[in-house]
C-alpha cells in the first residue's frame, strides 16, 4: 500500500473557544486514511506575553508553510482580529481556506464566507475530502 501524503494544516482558534478546535483536531485525528500536521497552537501551548507584532510574526511562521488554513467559523470569529488577521495572511500567500460551518448552526460568518474555497459541516469525512482536493 503506497504512504499516504501527510497534510501540513494551519487550524484557526480563538484560545478563549478551544472547544471547537478541540473537536476538529479530534475528527481528524481519527480519520481514515488521512494524516496530517498541525502547525498551529492549542491554548494549552498559548503564546503569552508577546506583543502583537511578535504574536504576529508566530502566525506568519505557522501559517506560511501549510498546504490549507481551516477556518472555525463560529461566532467568535467576529470578535476576533486575531482570526481575521489569519485568514488575510493565509488570503495574501494565496493558501486555499477552507471554512468549517459552526457547530449545531447554518450560519457562517461573512469573514470566513467570503474568503473560503470551500465550506463544510462538522463531517469528518467532508472535512478530510475538502483537504484533499483544496490542498496545495
Amino acid at each position: 500500500m503506497p504512504e499516504l501524503h501527510r497534510y501540513r494544516l494551519f487550524i484557526s482558534h480563538a484560545w478563549r473557544y478551544h472547544d471547537d478546535y478541540t473537536r476538529l483536531t479530534h475528527l481528524l485525528n481519527n480519520a481514515l486514511f488521512f494524516i496530517y500536521a498541525n502547525y498551529s497552537v492549542p491554548s494549552d501551548k498559548k503564546f503569552d506575553n508577546m506583543t502583537n507584532s511578535q504574536l504576529k510574526g508566530e502566525l506568519r511562521q505557522q501559517i506560511r508553510p501549510v498546504e490549507c488554513v481551516l477556518v472555525l467559523s463560529g461566532i467568535y470569529v467576529s470578535y476576533s482580529s486575531w482570526i481575521q488577521f489569519e485568514i488575510d495572511y493565509a488570503k495574501s500567500l494565496i493558501k486555499p481556506i477552507i471554512g468549517i460551518k459552526p457547530w449545531g448552526s447554518e450560519r457562517t460568518p461573512s469573514a470566513v464566507s467570503d474568503a473560503a474555497n470551500t465550506i463544510v459541516g462538522w463531517n469528518t469525512s467532508s472535512i478530510t475530502q475538502a483537504i484533499r482536493n483544496f490542498s496545495l
